[in-house]
């Protein structure tokens, strides 16, 4: 080998396994590829970000723009209650939403498609008595594999065409990837509704009034006259658990102590870390006298009282200088005793005599009016989705009091268990926040942090005006690409500016419907596979497969492009896997001397089949929190699914891609 391919190759490695181990964004790894690539004079500096003006770049983030469009106008949502039964067994229900959500992955983005039949998933949990997780899981492989149908349908076929049309062979049309598809979606479809749902790890109670995200880690402040003081920690946990609630862990002036130390006397001032279904929550404060460790006159804000001025005071974050009374809704109404010493959610701290004062005139407003005031404010679960704004931020910095007038009461992060203080815990992508607010400040909220609401849907209002419109737009836009009258990527860039002029999509919220990660990421390594075709380090993997491995068998060398293709889209991003693959591909059908069609399709069914991890695919981890999973729960109807994948994949292949 060379040098170049050395080079490339090792950079290469580092890639793979940073994008393995994760510690950090997918498109930070892939730009760090890139410069690594121009440092190592493998790509000249004049040349290195080629790749972002690639077609299949343009057509992603033009079709992101148009999923944005199709979630605003609520024309996805009309169609899913007309689709989805409302009458007939689970199998048929679950079936039938899972082939909507491969119906519509086909021409959206899947994660948007995954998006908007969330909460029709819940409600059909609920339905049937099921954890939601069985319906979730089923629903996200669904999307998945709808995404493989057609050229739009996920950004690896876009990946796939792209590198054909630099092989010279033209790039592939609209349809082009239905025949393989289609068949490997539906016999899919039919295992997941028939079989694949029942192995589904069951990890959340089933037939719960609210959606069910398992137990939330709420952080409780022990007042001065609270039950709790000078209990021990031991008798505190045998004390809260008839509500199904447990103590596992207390914060004493920032000094974290566990329920190791079960003979540890509560004073007041602490902090209790509690863990407690959201039902449970309530009651627990209740019983002990507890509230809410986010109340500004708890004990570290009174240290910070005494040692800061009030100029410092104005600079804090604002959920911590702002009372968290006006946010209380009838939900917790068992906690009113503890919470009706709070403010409003607006105003500042005050003297108590003020606050007790305020307390009084209070009591004396009529019943009916508080009545109506309490009925404003909703409890709401949110899912981080994995392109929010939120990912990586804190509570702490980020101001929900002062910018939406919510709160964040608690957090539910499925398979791992944290005693770090809720405030200064880093939001992931499928972390369930127990939110509190107004309706319209809570849907404001999750619209713009790109967060997925886990009770009834009602966040975008439908406009069957504007629908039409975007589905008319659409449909020529598919039209466009299909026939062969415009390049996909001018096709889809046209509909999106449709979007824009017709006012389908805010012009505010267009930028913010483009993943910046995705096209960084699309962008870089693109470049990067080109060094693999340019430097012959493609020639040198292929052939090492082919002799050591499939030993010049066309057929076997399908199978194993397929089968390294679907291992590495299991951990790492489908779009990295497909740039990477297909100049490896493209090697070993020239070696072999047949038809590099059929190894491209393979590596563009591989990319889309991430079915055992949930970092393989954004849908995955999506349903990571909300479903209660582990990392290891994917496995049960993942495997299967692959290797039926696998099994049909590969027939038809051959049968529509002859070698």
């Amino acid at each position: 080998m060379t040098l170049d391919q050395i080079a490339i190759l090792l950079i290469l490695a580092v890639t793979i396994g940073l994008f393995i181990w994760g510690p950090w964004r997918h498109d930070l790894v892939a730009l760090a590829s890139l410069l690594a690539c121009v440092f190592a004079g493998l790509i000249k500096p004049s040349e290195a970000f080629s790749g972002f003006g690639h077609p299949a770049v343009v057509t992603v983030a033009a079709v992101l723009i148009i999923s944005r469009g199709l979630q605003n106008t609520g024309a996805m949502d009309a169609l899913a209650q007309k689709v989805v039964p409302k009458r007939g067994g689970v199998t048929l229900a679950i079936g039938a939403l899972t082939a909507l959500g491969a119906g519509m992955s086909g021409f959206m983005n899947n994660v948007g498609a995954m998006a908007l039949l969330m909460p029709v998933a819940t409600d059909l949990a609920d339905r049937y008595s099921l954890p939601p997780g069985k319906v979730l899981m089923p629903l996200s492989f669904g999307t998945i594999l709808g995404g493989m149908t057609t050229l739009i349908g996920t950004p690896p076929n876009l990946i796939v065409s792209g590198f054909r049309a630099s092989a010279g062979a033209g790039s592939y049309g609209m349809f082009d990837f239905t025949p393989v598809g289609v068949v490997v979606a539906i016999v899919g479809i039919l295992f997941v509704a028939l079989i694949g749902w029942r192995l589904v790890p069951a990890r959340t109670q089933a037939g719960a009034a609210t959606f069910d995200t398992g137990t939330y880690l709420t952080e409780a402040l022990v007042k001065e006259k609270s039950a709790a003081i000078g209990k021990t920690l031991a008798e505190l946990v045998r004390m809260i658990g008839e509500e199904d609630a447990q103590i596992i862990g207390l914060v004493y002036k920032n000094a974290r102590v566990s329920t190791a130390m079960p003979g540890l006397r509560v004073r007041a001032g602490d902090i209790l870390i509690i863990e407690a279904e959201p039902e449970s929550l309530s009651a627990v404060l209740s019983n002990l006298g507890l509230t809410l460790a986010a109340d500004p006159e708890n004990g570290e804000d009174k240290e910070e009282k005494n040692g800061d001025n009030e100029d410092k005071r104005k600079d804090k974050p604002v959920e911590e200088a702002v009372p968290s009374e006006g946010l209380v809704s009838a939900q917790v109404e068992a906690a009113e005793n503890s919470l009706a010493q709070l403010g409003d959610s607006g105003e500042s701290a005050e003297p108590k005599e003020e606050k007790r004062s305020e307390k009084r005139e209070e009591k004396k407003e009529p019943e009916e009016k508080r009545g109506r005031d309490r009925q404003e404010m909703v409890l709401r679960e949110l899912v981080v989705m994995p392109d929010s704004f939120l990912v990586g931020r804190t509570a702490e910095n980020l101001r929900l009091a002062g910018r939406y007038e919510i709160n964040l009461l608690a957090l539910s992060r499925q398979g791992r268990r944290s005693v770090k203080r809720l405030r200064s815990t880093p939001l992931l992508a499928g972390d369930a926040l127990l939110m509190i607010g107004t309706e319209e400040n809570l849907n404001s909220f999750a619209v713009e942090q790109h967060c997925v609401p886990l009770a009834q849907r009602d966040i975008s209002i439908p406009n069957k005006e504007k629908a039409y419109v975007a589905l008319v737009a659409m449909g020529l836009a598919v039209a466009g690409a299909a026939f062969g009258l415009l390049p996909a990527a001018i096709s889809f860039a046209t509909c999106a500016l449709a979007f824009m002029v017709m006012k389908v999509i805010p012009l505010r919220n267009v930028y913010e419907s483009i993943d910046g990660s995705v096209i960084v990421l699309l962008g870089a390594l693109i470049a990067v596979a080109g060094v693999m075709d340019s430097t012959g380090a493609a020639d040198v993997v292929a052939k090492s497969m082919l002799e050591y491995i499939a030993q010049g068998n066309p057929v076997v060398a399908l199978v194993l492009i397929l089968v390294v293709t679907m291992t590495l889209s299991d951990f790492m991003n489908n779009a990295a896997t497909a740039a990477v693959m297909c100049a490896i591909a493209i090697s070993a059908a020239a070696q072999l001397q047949v038809n590099p069609d059929s190894f491209l399709m393979a590596v563009a069914i591989g990319a889309s089949c991430a079915f055992l991890t949930p970092v393989g695919h954004q849908n995955n981890t999506l349903i990571l929190g909300p479903g209660g999973f582990k990392f290891g729960d994917y496995w049960p109807m993942g495997l299967p699914m692959e290797l039926l994948v696998i099994a049909v994949a590969v027939p038809m292949l051959l049968w529509i891609w002859p070698l």
